[in-house]
C-alpha cells in the first residue's frame, strides 16, 4: 500500500517495447536504496514489480492491460515520473490509501497559477466522477491531493509550491496525461450499499 507521498522525481532512461507489455527502466536513487527483485515501487501511481536492480535504476515490466488503462505507455527515455516505496508498517501515514491501482486516466485541461499556489483542472472520465467530491481524496500521477471543485467531467486541485517543484505535476502542461485512482473506500462503500439494496 502507498500513501500518495512522492519520494523522489525519477527519469525513465530505456523503454523496451516487447509484443504484449513494456519493460521500463528507471533511475530514482531514493527508491533503490535496499530494492530487490519482487519490491513493489509506484511510477507515477502504478504499482511496479521490480524484476532487476542495479546502482540507483531498476527495471519493471508492464502488461498491456495497465498499459491500456493508465498513461504509462505514453513515456519515453528522458520521460520524469513520480516514484514512491509502499508504506513500512511503522511509518508515517502522510496522504490517504492508495493502491496503485489506476483506474482511468485523465488530462491537465487548465492552469491557474497565483501567489503562492496553481489551480489546476484535470478532466474526469465520467464513470469516476461518482466517486471524486468536493474536499474528498483522489491520487493524480501517485499525488495525494484534495479536491477543491468536483464537476461531472472535471475537478480542480490545488498545488503548493512543494508539490509544484518536486513532482511531474509541476510541469505537466494542458492537454498532458495523468494517471487518476480514485478513493478505495468510497468503491466499497458503493459495493456494499448496491449488495444492501439488492437483498432488500
Amino acid at each position: 500500500m502507498f500513501t500518495g507521498i512522492v519520494e523522489e522525481l525519477g527519469e525513465i532512461t530505456a523503454v523496451e517495447n516487447l509484443d504484449d507489455a513494456s519493460r521500463f527502466r528507471v533511475r530514482g536513487p531514493v527508491v533503490t536504496d535496499g530494492a530487490k527483485h519482487g519490491d513493489s515501487i509506484a511510477v507515477n501511481g502504478v504499482c511496479l514489480t521490480v524484476v532487476e536492480h542495479e546502482g540507483d535504476e531498476f527495471t519493471a515490466d508492464v502488461m498491456a492491460e495497465t498499459l491500456k488503462r493508465s498513461s504509462l505507455g505514453a513515456l519515453t527515455t528522458g520521460s520524469r515520473v513520480n516514484l514512491e516505496r509502499p508504506m513500512v508498517a511503522d511509518g508515517r501515514f502522510g496522504g490517504h490509501i492508495v493502491q496503485g491501482h489506476v483506474d482511468g486516466t485523465g488530462a491537465i485541461v487548465e492552469r491557474t497559477p497565483s501567489e503562492h499556489w496553481e489551480i489546476v483542472k484535470v478532466s474526469l472520465p465520467a464513470e469516476l466522477s461518482r466517486y471524486v467530491v468536493e474536499k474528498g481524496s483522489i491520487t493524480v500521477d501517485g499525488v495525494s491531493l484534495t479536491v477543491v471543485e468536483a464537476g461531472p467531467d472535471y475537478f480542480t486541485i490545488s498545488l503548493i509550491p512543494t508539490t509544484l517543484a518536486l513532482t511531474t505535476l509541476g510541469h505537466k502542461q494542458p492537454g498532458d496525461p495523468v494517471n487518476l485512482e480514485v478513493d478505495v473506500i468510497a468503491k466499497y462503500v458503493e459495493r456494499m450499499l448496491g449488495i444492501q439494496e439488492g437483498d432488500r
